[in-house]
């Protein structure tokens, strides 16, 4: 059984750092799991490692166009084919970030015709409607599936739920024969008010390193609808670029979609069962105690 590690937590939460330390430490390779960083020109907004930051071997950045389109499906199958790549190789795939629907899939492994995990699964799509609201659910999924989300009605929770559904296990790209791996996840927590200060600040940082001329020209170059400008950071800006908003209003909405956004991945990773939970505040502590955890784990898979 193909041992993978994954790296999960929210937005700013050091997975990116984290998972470099590691993979160096234990002879690994990183599977990038970010959505918007797959599209090659997204760079700031999208906060795409630095090319002299990859010191161990990165896939799944700049694999896009941002004209092309994404599914979780392509996701999946695109991490699967990693995963035995690197294995095969005799490293250690890592996987990092990502969408929580996305590392829900290849850690349990859903199941074509798995009854219980499909009455599951959409019981977990049903309080993310409670908890979020439909709409914020709807943006999610034209995210994830731009082709099927112009077939349903976002306004009908039910349709919904079951168009989820049948993104993930039914039709020709369902999510059948998934493999099961040996499997860790370490899943980086930090205090809140301590998170959405780094968070502020980051988009501060991106502002300074020319965010908003990154996407006046992608904006000029492909136009708003391309599946990445949907992102946080900037569809943002492409109001402000529209006349619609100031810049002082579109700073401070990034900061607010982007705050919601790592809340909304709290509490779809407290959904989760297995998790190794890691306080990332101290980053030296959290390195520790994850080479600790890792460690234990791949000595337990030899044994």
């Amino acid at each position: 059984m193909k041992k993978v590690l994954f790296i999960l937590g929210t937005t700013c939460s050091g997975k990116s750092t984290l998972a470099i330390e590691l993979a160096r430490s234990f002879n690994g390779e990183i599977i990038s799991a970010d959505s918007v960083q797959i599209y090659k020109e997204f760079d700031i907004g999208s906060a795409k490692i630095e090319k002299e930051e990859m010191t161990v071997e990165h896939y799944g950045i700049d694999i896009k166009e941002p004209t092309e389109s994404f599914s979780a499906y392509d996701f999946i199958e695109f991490t699967k084919e990693k995963i035995e790549y690197i294995s095969n190789k005799g490293k250690l795939p890592i996987i990092v970030g990502g969408t929580g629907l996305y590392a829900k899939a290849l850690i349990e492994g859903y199941n074509f015709g798995d009854t219980d995990r499909h009455e599951q699964f959409r019981k977990e799509i049903e309080e993310k409607i409670k908890g979020e609201g439909i709409e914020k659910v709807y943006d999610e999924f034209n995210r994830l599936f731009p082709q099927l989300a112009k077939d349903i009605d976002k306004n009908n929770p039910v349709r919904l739920i079951r168009a989820f559904e049948i993104a993930y296990f039914g039709g020709q790209k369902s999510l059948n024969k998934q493999p099961k791996y040996d499997f860790l996840a370490l899943s980086l927590t930090m205090d809140r008010q301590m998170l959405y200060n780094k968070i502020n600040s980051r988009v501060d940082e991106m502002v300074r390193q020319g965010l908003f001329d990154e996407v006046k020209y992608l904006y000029n170059k492909y136009g708003q609808f391309v599946q990445p400008m949907k992102a946080i950071g900037y569809k943002e800006v492409v109001s402000f670029l529209k006349g619609e908003i100031s810049k002082e209003d579109t700073i401070s909405l990034i900061k607010q979609h982007t705050r919601n956004y790592a809340k909304r991945q709290i509490t779809f990773l407290k959904g989760m069962s297995g998790l190794v939970y890691i306080d990332s505040i101290d980053k030296n502590k959290a390195l520790i105690e994850a080479k600790r955890e890792v460690g234990k784990w791949l000595k337990q898979s030899k044994n």
